[in-house]
């Protein structure tokens, strides 16, 4: 009952709907005089016969011949009443049976049902609105960022110009609201004034008329669009877009950033202010062997251990945790600490073989940019003849035929990294390359988050979503001061401390043993405690900067309270 003053709006409102309500009032206004005017006669017949009845009795007998009911009780002697009782008879089964029905299916039934539809589909939201996140697309990166929306208790809608798919979302329990992306008026009704963020991840063509539309409304909300092609930015930026997103660079950048290059360096994943989280492939340094209480990092470079990726597990770091050649350690300390860690562990670089990509899109062709710019030699294996460029590093074939393979160097090659788009093909590829090389390191790109456990049972040491990547984009340009999300499912959070915390040794609170998280800063007033020692007692007044998994964040939560 609750949307039935929505359903009699958007019902009377329509103009076919009303016009088609007025002419079922006239074939029922029709119909009563019709029935009006046969009750008359059946007086008439009657007294002629010399039978008297009431009124009522004469509606009665009408209405009981018209819908074929006929019980027999009140009947014509004479021939002429037995011809009117066809006549009523024929009439109310063209009427009653016919006419009626198609007319009150037609005319009211059926836009009534429409109108139940359209009222689970708002084309405005409520005037108080505020503080929502405005989507223009329902997509593999929009459906990963209203699950983080939701994480985060982030109120979002989707804006979906045909109904159908309005539908459809609200079915599968996503907030949509009907409106067309060039209309000036959706984004007045979507409150986009009052919104905390527009992202927009359609063409960029698209991007660009909705950017613009967008500024036209509110010159304050911030808009995020995401780009195909590097022509696109600086239109998108005129267009009004404060943030302009190259996914595929971004995914190129993340894939090769986690390629092994020999030099066990520590790179860069994210910045908290003056801290830094970096993550260290350890193959060829002295690491390998062994556990995190004997490589004394803390002791010699200041760095801290948070956590270390087994084949694209994140497992929090504790001091009997033994490093093999395939792991990835997560440190985390500030410049000068990262700085000392390369002095101390990189080594000179030993491949002669170069990093194998397969697949020449924008992904592939983003991953030898960053690979190139790390000066990592590649070749990117391409069966799409317009995709491949005059360059030498370009192999022209199928990445599934064993020859092709071996022309790029799989044989020799330290490490293969998989960014064709179908999660399929990535799957098959995956399998392959780990069973023709069970000691390469393999790198696959999924594009949606469900596919993410399946590459990883297919043999990939490391899986980038990128919906998630995306999403974890989109959700740190909200400007959310409290946390940040530097991988895959590995946040980094700012929380006041709890008061159950206050004033105890980050020993004696027993973070890391009880809810998978690691405190790795402390903030107290304008001084920033980096890797703090665990005798370090926790004021009252601070900030903790921690880090862990989602699974991990949920439990500090739940047993420290609400964020």
């Amino acid at each position: 009952m609750k949307f039935l003053p929505t359903q009699l709006l958007i019902f009377l409102r329509s103009e076919p709907d009303r016009r088609n309500l007025q002419l079922l009032f006239r074939f029922l206004l029709v119909l009563l005089v019709l029935v009006l005017a046969f009750t008359v006669v059946f007086h008439l017949l009657m007294l002629r016969e010399g039978q008297r009845h009431s009124w009522i009795t004469g509606f009665y007998w009408t209405l009981t011949v018209m819908s074929t009911l006929g019980f027999g009780d009140i009947t014509f002697h004479s021939d002429s009443g037995r011809f009117f009782s066809i006549v009523v008879l024929l009439s109310g089964m063209v009427f009653l049976l016919i006419l009626f029905p198609f007319t009150f299916i037609n005319f009211f039934y059926s836009p009534w049902m429409k109108a139940q539809e359209q009222a689970r589909v708002p084309r405005e939201l409520p005037a108080g609105t505020s503080g929502h996140v405005v989507l223009t697309r329902y997509g593999p990166v929009t459906e990963a960022l209203i699950k983080k929306l939701n994480r985060f208790r982030y109120p979002y809608v989707v804006l979906v110009p045909d109904l159908a798919e309005g539908l459809r979302l609200h079915g599968l329990g996503v907030n949509v609201m009907l409106g067309d992306l060039d209309d000036p008026e959706t984004y007045s009704k979507v409150q986009v004034d009052k919104a905390a963020l527009v992202a927009t991840t359609a063409s960029d063509v698209v991007n660009t008329n909705v950017a613009f539309t967008v500024r036209g409304i509110s010159s304050q909300v911030p808009i995020i669009s995401t780009c195909s092609f590097e022509a696109s930015v600086d239109i998108l930026q005129l267009a009004g877009s404060t943030h302009v997103l190259r996914l595929g660079e971004i995914m190129g950048l993340f894939l090769a950033r986690r390629a092994s290059g020999g030099d066990a360096r520590a790179h860069t994943i994210g910045e908290f202010g003056e801290l830094q989280i970096a993550e260290a492939a350890v193959l060829g340094s002295p690491l390998v062997g062994l556990t995190l209480r004997e490589t004394k990092l803390r002791e010699q470079v200041g760095v801290s251990v948070v956590g270390v990726w087994e084949r694209g597990k994140f497992r929090a770091a504790q001091p009997d945790t033994r490093i093999t050649q395939t792991t990835v350690l997560v440190l985390a300390g500030s410049v000068a600490q990262m700085e000392r860690y390369n002095e101390a562990f990189q080594v000179e670089r030993h491949m002669n073989s170069p990093v194998v990509i397969i697949g020449g899109g924008r992904v592939g062709r983003a991953t030898g940019r960053a690979l190139e710019d790390r000066k990592l030699d590649y070749r990117i294996v391409e069966k799409a003849p317009e995709r491949v460029r005059d360059d030498p590093r370009y192999i022209l074939g199928d990445a599934a035929e064993l020859e092709v393979l071996r022309q790029a160097g799989i044989e020799q090659s330290p490490c293969v990294i998989i960014t064709t788009h179908d999660d399929d093909v990535n799957v098959y590829l995956t399998i392959y390359c780990r069973r023709l090389r069970p000691d390469i390191q393999v790198i696959t790109r999924s594009t949606l988050e469900r596919n993410l456990a399946t590459l990883h049972r297919a043999g990939s040491d490391f899986v980038m979503s990128y919906a998630s990547m995306g999403a974890n984009t989109i959700l740190n340009l909200l400007k959310r001061s409290d946390i940040m999300m530097v991988a895959e499912g590995l946040h980094l959070l700012k929380v006041k401390v709890p008061e159950r915390l206050a004033r105890r040794s980050i020993a004696q609170s027993s973070i890391r043993q009880e809810t998978g998280c690691t405190v790795i800063a402390i903030r107290n007033g304008e001084s920033l405690h980096i890797n703090p020692d665990p005798a370090m007692v926790l004021p009252a007044q601070a900030e903790i900067i921690l880090i862990g998994t989602v699974e991990a964040e949920e439990r500090f939560f739940s047993m420290y309270g609400a964020r």
